[in-house]
């Protein structure tokens, strides 16, 4: 079976324009006899060095008091910093003229050298000073990006290695920097176009069709696409180096495993490329000395059913440690119909528009688990193959030949290929963070943390648009602002008929009660929904009912996330998913649930 690069093909008609970014400062100090708008409770106080304030906590404790009485104000010494400067606390419920007078109060004392507020400092994600970064609003905007920069602050990337398994590698700039090592799996020369079989140079040597029909029928003539270079450079361009784009796990290391040449690639070649790349042994193919812990696959075919020799491969990459990222496919369709996008333990992702709807020309349907930015280079009532809105498509490193390589450049593309490497990148980032992650975990953390669309999605688009930094901050045990922290399960639990299966999470690290609107986020795959009843069991054993059963809720799938008033549980605790088959004749699993603190 053949499959092809689920791109739909398009290409600027004018050069990208340069626009430079500033360089980032610092994080800006409050000027003397000013106030940060962030709330002040303490304020630093420096004695001169003979008075007793200087070194006797006892009598900077009796100044803290007497000017406490002057002001009216609530003062006391708090503690001696390593400066030798004296900490004195002001109270939660000072206001800004409150903190103004006791300033003024110590600055009055001829003892006293400087007084200055206690100020809050915050993380910040430098911005990357790539030329075309402007032009990326699927990192950064609020609308349809994916909260990339905020994820910066804790990780790059360091470390992993990401298999691009597409067309294979040209020669740019943006990317030198960031490659290993890779592989050529085709095993026919005629579409390898090198002369031989399978080798250890993955150069793209082009996916062109000279004539309509070389591909089969209905195929047409073509320019190659030099797709493996567009994939990759989402994941990993080399970022702050004052050019082109910044890639989303840009310290990580890119791998071009080639399997699509002439005519698309066989399922054969790609399975031994996936088994490969995650460190598994192919007959005939020296072992992969830089095995990729991410594969993504930005390629596929129709397919009712998933592939043997796909499932096995990917199966295999699994137990390995790798997590296998997969484009869901471009023909405005149910996913289930295409190939690798409906096996199993793969993540599927759907194209999102910058507008936050699905991309027009997306899959959809319930096998998607998370979407991501795809563009739109042109809107679904303008004319194949023109590009009419190339500012909202995904721009990435190319390569500017017709049929074999030129020039490097960058153009922006749409596509579930477009897509589906911004979940490689934050999956990259994510086991940059924290080396312990299965590809469970991060399968769950990034579907728990999404966020729900802006716009629409007809047929299902997964949990939402991935949230780069929502998840980075769940995995690392951060909490964003506005958010709390993420517990879930992502390990598939089969449902029969008839028959009571729970799934359970672990949460610890809390204090005191779950919230009071406790968000339960529950993915389950069934061909009967009305068939199931769900319950929250909290760790005492106290159920909460999320859902019951109704006979005539005849729909695919339970895809919801629930509210529940949990303030008289313990937050810490195994709580569980438990879910009740009441009828016979359509069973399914639990895919994956988690709780938001």
């Amino acid at each position: 079976m053949a499959a092809s690069a689920t791109i739909i093909g398009v290409a600027a008609t004018s050069s990208v324009a340069l626009a430079a970014e500033a360089t980032p400062l610092p994080a800006p100090q409050a000027a003397p006899g000013t106030l940060p708008s962030a709330p002040v409770e303490k304020v630093i106080v420096t004695y001169k060095s003979r008075s007793p304030e200087a070194t006797s906590n006892s009598a900077a404790r009796g100044d803290a008091a007497e000017k406490a009485r002057k002001t009216g104000e609530s003062l006391s010494f708090e503690r001696r910093l390593a400066g030798g400067a004296a900490l004195v606390d002001l109270g939660d419920t000072a206001t800004k003229q409150d903190v103004t007078d006791v300033m003024a109060a110590f600055r009055a004392d001829p003892a006293v050298a400087s007084v200055e507020p206690d100020i809050r400092a915050y993380a910040m994600a430098v911005t990357p000073n790539d030329t075309e970064y402007a032009k990326q609003w699927d990192l950064f905007e609020a609308t349809g990006g994916m909260n990339v920069p905020g994820a910066w602050d804790k990780t790059s990337g360091s470390g992993v290695t990401v298999a691009v398994i597409d067309t294979g590698q040209t020669n740019h700039s943006d990317m030198s920097g960031n490659l290993v090592s890779g592989y050529d799996f085709i095993s026919t020369s005629t579409d390898a176009r090198d002369g031989n079989g399978r080798d250890a140079n993955p150069n793209d040597e082009g996916d062109w069709n000279a004539t309509d029909g070389e591909c089969g029928t209905g195929s047409k003539a073509s320019s190659s696409s030099w797709h493996g270079t567009h994939v990759a450079g989402t994941i990993g361009a080399t970022t702050h180096n004052t050019k082109g784009i910044a890639g989303i796990a840009y310290g990580a290391k890119v791998q071009h495993v080639r399997v699509l040449g002439k005519c698309g690639g066989s399922s054969s070649d790609i399975a031994d490329a996936i088994t490969w790349a995650s460190g598994g042994s192919v007959p005939g193919v020296p072992a992969n000395a830089t095995p990729a812990k991410v594969i993504n696959l930005s390629l596929g075919g129709a397919s009712s059913t998933c592939p043997s020799v796909y499932q096995t491969a990917i199966n295999g990459a699994v137990s390995r440690g790798t997590t296998v990222v997969v484009a869901a496919g471009n023909s405005n369709a149910n996913a289930s119909g295409f190939t690798p996008a409906n096996c199993a333990n793969v993540i599927t992702v759907a194209s999102t528009s910058r507008e936050g709807n699905r991309s027009y020309y997306s899959n959809f349907g319930s096998i998607v688990d998370v979407a991501a930015p795809g563009g739109e280079t042109r809107r679904a009532t303008d004319t194949p193959g023109t590009v009419t809105t190339p500012e909202n498509g995904i721009l990435s490193t190319l390569n500017s030949g017709t049929t074999t390589q030129a020039a490097e450049n960058y153009k922006p593309y749409q596509g579930t290929s477009m897509a589906a490497p911004h979940i490689a990148g934050l999956a990259a980032l994510m086991k940059a963070a924290k080396s312990t992650l299965a590809p469970a975990d991060i399968e769950s953390a990034i579907k728990a943390n999404a966020r729900p669309l802006p716009g629409t999605c007809t047929g299902g688009c997964g949990t939402g648009i991935a949230d780069a930094t929502k998840t980075v901050n769940a995995v690392t045990g951060t909490t964003t602002p506005g958010t709390g922290a993420a517990f879930t399960n992502a390990t598939d639990v089969t449902i029969v008929d008839n028959a009571t299966v729970t799934s359970s999470v672990s949460v610890t690290g809390r204090t005191g009660n779950a919230p009071a609107a406790l968000k339960v986020d529950v993915d389950i795959k069934h061909t009967w929904r009305g068939d199931l009843v769900v319950d929250l069991v909290a760790p005492d054993g106290t159920a909460y009912r999320l859902k019951n059963s109704s006979g005539n809720d005849s729909a695919d799938n339970v895809l919801a996330t629930y509210t529940v008033d949990a303030s008289t549980e313990a937050a810490n605790g195994v709580w569980k998913l438990r879910v009740q088959d009441v009828a016979s004749g359509d069973t399914g699993y639990i895919d994956s649930w988690g709780l938001t603190f």
